[in-house]
Protein backbone atom coordinates (compact mmCIF):
# COMPACT_ATOMS: atom_id res chain seq x y z
CA UNK A 1 0.00 0.00 0.00
CA UNK A 2 1.28 3.43 -1.22
CA UNK A 3 1.62 6.19 1.30
CA UNK A 4 -1.64 8.41 -0.54
CA UNK A 5 -3.70 5.53 -0.06
CA UNK A 6 -4.76 6.70 4.05
CA UNK A 7 -4.59 9.98 2.37
CA UNK A 8 -7.51 9.20 0.21
CA UNK A 9 -9.41 7.42 2.74
CA UNK A 10 -8.96 10.16 4.97
CA UNK A 11 -10.54 12.60 2.53
CA UNK A 12 -13.20 10.53 1.57
CA UNK A 13 -14.12 10.58 4.89
CA UNK A 14 -14.06 14.70 5.39
CA UNK A 15 -15.69 14.82 2.20
CA UNK A 16 -18.40 12.35 3.43
CA UNK A 17 -19.03 14.19 6.81
CA UNK A 18 -19.66 17.30 5.35
CA UNK A 19 -21.46 16.22 2.92
CA UNK A 20 -23.78 13.92 5.38
CA UNK A 21 -26.24 16.20 5.69
CA UNK A 22 -26.78 17.41 1.90
CA UNK A 23 -29.37 15.96 -0.28
CA UNK A 24 -28.57 12.92 -2.64
CA UNK A 25 -29.39 15.29 -5.74
CA UNK A 26 -26.70 18.24 -4.36
CA UNK A 27 -25.34 18.27 -7.50
CA UNK A 28 -28.17 16.75 -10.20
CA UNK A 29 -30.97 19.28 -11.70
CA UNK A 30 -33.72 18.76 -9.54
CA UNK A 31 -36.44 20.09 -11.56
CA UNK A 32 -35.11 18.95 -15.15
CA UNK A 33 -34.18 22.33 -16.51
CA UNK A 34 -31.15 22.89 -18.36
CA UNK A 35 -29.84 26.29 -19.45
CA UNK A 36 -30.15 26.82 -23.04
CA UNK A 37 -27.18 27.60 -25.63
CA UNK A 38 -28.67 30.77 -26.39
CA UNK A 39 -28.58 32.13 -22.50
CA UNK A 40 -25.27 30.35 -21.66
CA UNK A 41 -23.69 32.61 -24.68
CA UNK A 42 -25.31 36.00 -23.94
CA UNK A 43 -23.63 35.57 -20.02
CA UNK A 44 -20.28 34.58 -21.54
CA UNK A 45 -20.17 37.24 -23.77
CA UNK A 46 -21.22 39.58 -21.36
CA UNK A 47 -19.07 38.64 -18.74
CA UNK A 48 -15.99 38.83 -21.78
CA UNK A 49 -17.47 42.35 -22.84
CA UNK A 50 -17.45 43.06 -18.90
CA UNK A 51 -13.95 42.47 -18.49
CA UNK A 52 -12.55 43.65 -21.93
CA UNK A 53 -14.43 47.21 -21.36
CA UNK A 54 -11.98 46.94 -18.06
CA UNK A 55 -8.97 46.17 -20.19
CA UNK A 56 -9.00 42.47 -19.16
CA UNK A 57 -8.54 39.57 -21.59
CA UNK A 58 -10.21 36.49 -20.07
CA UNK A 59 -12.39 33.23 -20.60
CA UNK A 60 -15.44 32.71 -19.66
CA UNK A 61 -16.95 28.73 -19.40
CA UNK A 62 -20.49 27.60 -18.60
CA UNK A 63 -21.08 24.64 -17.19
CA UNK A 64 -24.52 22.59 -16.70
CA UNK A 65 -25.37 20.96 -13.46
CA UNK A 66 -23.42 18.37 -13.97
CA UNK A 67 -20.00 20.28 -14.13
CA UNK A 68 -20.03 19.39 -18.08
CA UNK A 69 -18.61 22.38 -20.24
CA UNK A 70 -21.57 23.59 -21.80
CA UNK A 71 -20.25 26.42 -23.23
CA UNK A 72 -16.38 28.09 -23.35
CA UNK A 73 -15.82 31.71 -24.35
CA UNK A 74 -11.94 32.55 -24.84
CA UNK A 75 -12.05 36.57 -25.33
CA UNK A 76 -9.64 38.07 -27.46
CA UNK A 77 -6.17 37.99 -26.55
CA UNK A 78 -6.53 35.70 -23.01
CA UNK A 79 -4.26 33.56 -22.23
CA UNK A 80 -3.93 29.30 -22.35
CA UNK A 81 -3.98 28.96 -18.50
CA UNK A 82 -7.69 30.54 -18.41
CA UNK A 83 -9.33 28.09 -19.86
CA UNK A 84 -8.39 25.76 -17.24
CA UNK A 85 -8.81 28.65 -14.34
CA UNK A 86 -12.58 29.71 -15.36
CA UNK A 87 -13.61 25.98 -15.98
CA UNK A 88 -12.63 24.93 -13.12
CA UNK A 89 -14.68 27.80 -11.13
CA UNK A 90 -17.13 27.29 -12.63
CA UNK A 91 -17.18 23.50 -11.55
CA UNK A 92 -16.59 24.43 -8.24
CA UNK A 93 -19.22 26.72 -7.87
CA UNK A 94 -21.74 23.97 -9.21
CA UNK A 95 -20.36 21.04 -7.79
CA UNK A 96 -19.82 22.25 -3.90
CA UNK A 97 -22.23 25.22 -4.25
CA UNK A 98 -25.27 23.07 -3.39
CA UNK A 99 -23.72 21.48 -0.57
CA UNK A 100 -22.44 24.46 1.51
CA UNK A 101 -25.09 26.57 0.33
CA UNK A 102 -22.70 29.46 -1.67
CA UNK A 103 -23.74 30.91 -4.94
CA UNK A 104 -20.05 32.04 -5.36
CA UNK A 105 -16.18 30.78 -5.22
CA UNK A 106 -15.35 34.21 -3.24
CA UNK A 107 -17.66 32.73 -0.45
CA UNK A 108 -15.98 29.32 -1.12
CA UNK A 109 -12.91 30.36 -0.23
CA UNK A 110 -13.74 32.35 2.94
CA UNK A 111 -15.19 28.37 4.02
CA UNK A 112 -12.37 26.63 3.13
CA UNK A 113 -10.30 29.58 4.93
CA UNK A 114 -12.35 28.41 8.04
CA UNK A 115 -13.15 24.94 7.85
CA UNK A 116 -10.26 22.24 9.20
CA UNK A 117 -11.47 20.24 5.87
CA UNK A 118 -10.21 23.31 3.62
CA UNK A 119 -7.14 21.62 2.61
CA UNK A 120 -8.99 18.09 2.03
CA UNK A 121 -11.24 19.95 0.00
CA UNK A 122 -9.10 22.07 -2.21
CA UNK A 123 -7.57 18.99 -3.56
CA UNK A 124 -10.06 17.74 -5.15
CA UNK A 125 -9.80 17.21 -8.74
CA UNK A 126 -10.41 20.63 -10.82
CA UNK A 127 -11.88 22.49 -7.34
CA UNK A 128 -10.53 26.00 -7.33
CA UNK A 129 -10.45 28.47 -4.37
CA UNK A 130 -10.22 31.42 -6.09
CA UNK A 131 -12.72 34.34 -6.86
CA UNK A 132 -14.26 34.41 -9.86
CA UNK A 133 -17.54 31.98 -10.48
CA UNK A 134 -21.03 32.35 -9.84
CA UNK A 135 -24.09 30.02 -9.94
CA UNK A 136 -26.85 30.35 -12.69
CA UNK A 137 -30.00 30.05 -10.02
CA UNK A 138 -33.59 28.64 -10.97
CA UNK A 139 -34.98 29.88 -7.68
CA UNK A 140 -33.18 27.91 -5.02
CA UNK A 141 -31.43 25.45 -7.75
CA UNK A 142 -28.34 25.74 -9.06
CA UNK A 143 -28.88 25.09 -12.40
CA UNK A 144 -25.62 26.40 -14.52
CA UNK A 145 -23.03 28.36 -13.62
CA UNK A 146 -20.20 30.77 -15.27
CA UNK A 147 -16.79 30.96 -14.28
CA UNK A 148 -13.73 33.52 -15.79
CA UNK A 149 -10.18 33.75 -15.60
CA UNK A 150 -8.03 36.33 -16.56
CA UNK A 151 -8.34 39.41 -15.12
CA UNK A 152 -5.78 40.34 -12.52
CA UNK A 153 -7.38 39.27 -9.02
CA UNK A 154 -10.52 37.06 -8.86
CA UNK A 155 -12.82 39.80 -7.01
CA UNK A 156 -12.33 41.37 -10.94
CA UNK A 157 -13.32 37.86 -12.44
CA UNK A 158 -16.13 37.35 -9.98
CA UNK A 159 -17.33 40.98 -10.69
CA UNK A 160 -17.39 39.90 -14.56
CA UNK A 161 -19.24 36.85 -13.88
CA UNK A 162 -21.91 38.57 -12.00
CA UNK A 163 -22.17 40.74 -15.27
CA UNK A 164 -22.78 37.87 -17.35
CA UNK A 165 -25.55 36.17 -15.07
CA UNK A 166 -26.97 39.52 -14.34
CA UNK A 167 -28.27 39.93 -18.32
CA UNK A 168 -29.71 36.54 -18.06
CA UNK A 169 -31.15 35.80 -14.68
CA UNK A 170 -34.71 37.32 -15.14
CA UNK A 171 -35.10 35.04 -18.10
CA UNK A 172 -33.92 31.78 -16.22
CA UNK A 173 -36.20 32.34 -13.16
CA UNK A 174 -39.29 33.02 -15.37
CA UNK A 175 -38.76 30.42 -17.59
CA UNK A 176 -40.83 27.31 -18.13
CA UNK A 177 -40.16 23.52 -17.88
CA UNK A 178 -42.86 23.44 -20.83
CA UNK A 179 -40.90 25.87 -22.82
CA UNK A 180 -37.76 24.23 -22.14
CA UNK A 181 -38.67 20.51 -23.24
CA UNK A 182 -39.79 22.27 -25.99
CA UNK A 183 -36.32 24.63 -26.82
CA UNK A 184 -35.07 20.85 -26.06
CA UNK A 185 -36.74 19.26 -29.27
CA UNK A 186 -35.60 21.36 -31.80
Amino acid sequence: MTKTFPAMITLAAIVSATTANAPADAQVARSGYSLPLNLAMEAAAEAVRTCEASGYNVTATVVDSSGVVKLLAKGDHSTIHTKASSFRKAYTVVTMGPIFKFDATSRFVELVAKSPAGPALVSLPDILPLAGGVAVKRGDEIVAALGVGGAPGGDKDEACAEAGVAKIRERVTSASLGSTAKSAGN
